[in-house]
């Protein structure tokens, strides 16, 4: 990510995937998108011309890395704070992006909502061959943030991984991949909402380097599948113990050069 290309007021416009896409974000406020996007994102690896759900979007980030990089895809971009959608459609709008407003579109609405709420906001039942999400991930008794957006985009709910995946579960095509991005804390409550929603588990930890405890999780599953889980070799943000330059592959994954494709 180049960041700060531009600044107009309170908000940047970032480039992504060396240029390839832009992104406009909130400066001072809510949340900034970085490498847990990047690393979201490239769990999508598909050829074909397939329709992606991105839960929880905020500006965007996730899914457009995808649509960047697979040019037959369209992503719908969901989110529930009006302000953070806002940021979503300035970034379509941006001619940086031309290439990509017309695979891509947002959705001003609640991951949680079930049943006709959540069909008549634009998410019916098995549409999306892929769906993606970066859930919050601290828990309500962290230490508070006075900033509001970015205490939405970070505060778990109770029950929250049961709520989202459900809902992956409901728009998900039968035999489609979700894909997420956790703290390891989260590992029960993720295998325990994928119940027979999701099977076929694969499990990534990121560690930060070695010998350093894992602070991210990537998780892949498919929709209807009975396969057993399986846990990947971890994955090293940097093989140096005195660097701070992502490891090659890290780097590969976070600019959009390639995939981090599930085991065959």
């Amino acid at each position: 990510m180049s960041s700060s290309a531009s600044t107009i007021a309170q908000e940047t416009v970032d480039a992504f995937h060396r240029g390839a896409f832009h992104l406009v974000q909130p400066v001072g406020r809510g949340h900034r998108a970085g490498m847990d996007a990047m690393m979201l994102a490239s769990l999508v690896v598909d050829d074909r011309p397939v329709r992606i759900a991105d839960l929880g979007a905020g500006a965007g980030a996730a899914g457009l890395a995808v649509a960047t990089r697979l040019p037959k895809a369209s992503v719908v971009l969901v989110e529930r704070s009006a302000d953070m959608a806002e940021f979503a459609r300035k970034s379509l709008a941006l001619k940086e992006n031309a290439h990509l407003a017309g695979r891509a579109e947002v959705i001003e609405g609640d991951v949680t909502l079930t049943g006709r709420a959540r069909v008549a906001q634009g998410l019916p039942d098995d549409t999306f061959q892929h769906v993606i999400m970066n859930p919050p991930f601290n828990d309500p008794g962290d230490r508070k943030t006075p900033d509001q957006l970015k205490a939405e985009a970070h505060a778990m709910t109770e029950n929250l991984f049961d709520s989202w995946i459900r809902t992956a579960g409901a728009i998900t095509r039968p035999g489609g991949q979700l894909s997420l991005i956790a703290r390891p804390q989260s590992i029960a409550e993720i295998v325990t909402a994928c119940g027979r929603r999701f099977g076929g588990l694969e499990i990534t930890a990121i560690h930060p380097r070695e010998g350093e405890n894992a602070t991210r999780i990537l998780v892949t599953a498919i929709k209807g599948s009975r396969a057993r889980l399986q846990l990947r070799a971890p994955l090293l943000m940097h093989d140096r113990p005195d660097s701070h330059a992502f490891a090659p592959l890290v780097d590969s994954l976070n600019n959009g050069r390639t995939g981090y494709s599930r085991l065959r």
